[in-house]
């Protein structure tokens, strides 16, 4: 096999908190833990980024379906699994959190975010995509960071003011807010409420849409409409999450 070989069947089942599925050029990819509702990990943390960037690099994904297992996207978090609280330990995370965040907006096809349920740790994977369709039930929080006594520093810090506006994102994270589904919607952060048993098949029908739509058309458009938001991350990103780990050695000092 070549080195540059990146067939779906090369990274298909290499991830532990991935489960990838391809049709007709669509791929899903379903975050789980145990093939139940995703549990933020350092783990999954470390993974993801490099499971984006295999996405990213195969040239027969048309379109990308993200999503979660089960009812709740994510809702739960294993602080046991993100290792040592050290310098060194921090310089882990830092290169895992700008990869995770990098290689997400470096995907070169349209992304679509179908949301299957609560949201309230790392919604923004999901709301970064270009078309957001979620289940009525969703409800979108950050309750890893402040709520929790950590800077917000690893990229929300940067998505929830550019989805919300600077002083409602600043709101959002600084009060731990829990935000219904119509309320983002009316924020326009969510584009369409479904109920949830819905949500997976009008990602489908909406990604065949799309699909079919000349390569080099959908490639672009995702170029462009990702240009402000990797501008906003290559400027922010890296220096937040120092703050982040800052924060979090403090906890533990």
């Amino acid at each position: 096999m070549s080195a540059l070989d990146r067939g779906f069947e090369t990274y298909q089942h290499r991830y532990e908190h991935v489960r990838l599925t391809r049709r007709d050029g669509i791929l899903e990819a379903r975050i789980h833990s145990h093939g139940r509702s995703f549990k933020w990990c350092g783990s999954a943390h470390d993974e993801l980024g490099f499971c984006f960037a295999d996405i990213a690099h195969d040239p027969d994904n048309k379109v990308l379906i993200l999503t979660g297992e089960g009812n709740v996207f994510c809702d739960d978090v294993d602080p046991m699994n993100f290792g040592e609280f050290s310098a060194r330990g921090m310089l882990h995370m830092h290169e895992a959190g700008v990869r995770l965040i990098e290689n997400l907006l470096n995907i070169p096809v349209p992304v679509i975010g179908a949301i299957n349920g609560p949201a309230h740790i790392h919604a923004e994977l999901l709301l970064l995509s270009n078309i957001v369709i979620a289940s009525a039930d969703a409800t979108f929080q950050d309750n890893a960071h402040m709520p929790i006594g950590i800077a917000p520093g690893d990229g929300v810090h940067v998505a929830w003011p550019a989805l919300l506006g600077n002083t409602r994102g600043s709101y959002f994270l600084l009060m731990g807010e829990k935000m219904d589904v119509e309320t983002a919607r009316d924020f326009g952060i969510v584009h369409e409420v479904l109920p949830k048993q819905d949500v997976l098949a009008r990602a489908w029908q909406v990604a065949e849409e799309i699909a079919a739509k000349p390569v080099m058309a959908s490639r672009y458009s995702r170029l462009l409409l990702t240009q402000e938001m990797k501008r906003l991350m290559h400027s922010h990103l890296s220096h937040g999450i120092v703050a982040e780990c800052l924060a979090m050695l403090d906890q533990q000092a």
